[in-house]
């Protein structure tokens, strides 16, 4: 699917420990976000946060936690992304989700 113009950007804030069904859970996520035909997904690993708990997660040596922060953005128009937000409410047990209005512009690469 090629998207341009406004669509809505979905970005869901887990730690890199939290699982489902054993397997991470930013990984099910995408998983559900392809199966659902929604127009893109990316997981980005944080160096360094904190949430909820206040403990900071670090990737810094001697640090007592290595949780990092992980998010996943899911990228499309307005009624597909609130669509799949039932999704997340069977997946997301602590965390924080976000959803805004963006405009998208699409580059290609130059043909050869």
């Amino acid at each position: 699917m090629r998207l341009t113009g406004y669509a809505m950007r979905l970005s869901i804030f887990v730690g890199e420990d939290d699982t489902w069904h054993h397997k991470p859970l930013h990984h099910e996520i995408v998983t559900r976000a392809r199966a659902a035909g929604l127009a893109g997904a990316t997981v980005l690993r944080g160096c360094e946060g904190y949430g909820t708990s206040s403990t900071i997660h670090t990737t810094r040596l001697l640090s007592m936690t290595e949780d990092l922060p992980i998010m996943v953005i899911i990228i499309d128009t307005e009624d597909r992304v609130r669509a799949f937000l039932p999704e997340l409410d069977e997946l997301v047990g602590e965390g924080t989700v976000l959803l805004d209005e963006v405009e998208v512009l699409r580059y290609q690469g130059k043909p050869s």
